[in-house]
């Protein structure tokens, strides 16, 4: 059993706690009643059911780790949810916690407009006539993503067009107090065109209109991503590893 040094409930109290951190702020929505934890110096929470992950904390990982084995040893946490901390040697979570799946990932963001990129303008928000050709379009440019006409959590979608066709395509997912981008898709035969930042830019143009902050997700080994996000303003950075329990 893990005595916490204090515990938190509500959303404020747990910003509050955790500096306000860019995470913490997209990880927790302003209309959900959440609880959470102080330990060593860590902030963490649990998530309501439904949520696309189950718990998460800022700050060193160890301390997060021992929270929720505890709460995994005690029911609390079940086997197939999943939770997210700051990056963690895999050694160090298997250590502590049963382990289906573990994913390292890096949460960017940036807090000020990007550089504008030439036919930004071509950037348009889609609506729900446009799903057929982003199906079809994700499915030959990005089947692996979680990020698809009608999944839960998605806002908006966004994209460029030649006329009739689809040619890039991303995901408004902004959550919280935090705009986000997801599911960053350009067409296989486009690619190396500039698409992709001219996506990023319009994008993130149109989300720094609503938040005062915007982000993004990427595996740290899409070195030509990272490269691209560095250069439009994403310099700022949170190492993630998320896990999915056994």
């Amino acid at each position: 059993m893990i005595t916490v040094d204090e515990a938190l409930t509500g959303r404020e109290a747990l910003l509050a706690a955790a500096g306000h951190h860019p995470f913490a702020r997209h990880a927790l929505r302003r209309d959900e009643a959440v609880r959470g934890w102080r330990h060593d110096g860590t902030v963490g929470w649990l998530l309501p059911p439904g949520e696309w992950s189950a718990g998460g904390a800022v700050g060193v990982p160890g301390p997060a780790l021992d929270v929720f084995a505890a709460q995994r040893a005690d029911g609390t946490l079940q086997a197939g949810q999943s939770i997210n901390v700051s990056r963690a040697e895999p050694a160090e979570v298997t250590a502590r916690l049963p382990v289906a799946r573990l994913v390292e990932w890096d949460f960017l963001w940036t807090t000020g407009p990007v550089p504008r990129r030439p036919e930004q303008e071509r950037v348009e928000r889609l609506t729900e006539a446009d799903h057929p050709a982003l199906a079809a379009l994700i499915e030959e440019a990005f089947p692996s993503t979680t990020s698809r006409p009608g999944e839960p959590g998605i806002v908006d979608w966004y994209g460029i067009r030649d006329g009739d066709r689809l040619l890039a395509c991303g995901a408004d997912r902004s959550r919280g107090d935090i705009g986000f981008l997801a599911g960053l898709t350009v067409a296989p035969g486009l690619r190396g065109r500039g698409l992709g930042a001219v996506l990023t830019a319009g994008m993130t143009g149109a989300l720094f209109a609503r938040y005062d902050t915007v982000a993004l997700g990427v595996y740290p080994d899409n070195v030509g991503a990272l490269r691209l996000y560095r250069r439009l303003g994403f310099t700022a950075t949170e190492r993630r590893t998320s896990i999915k329990l056994a």
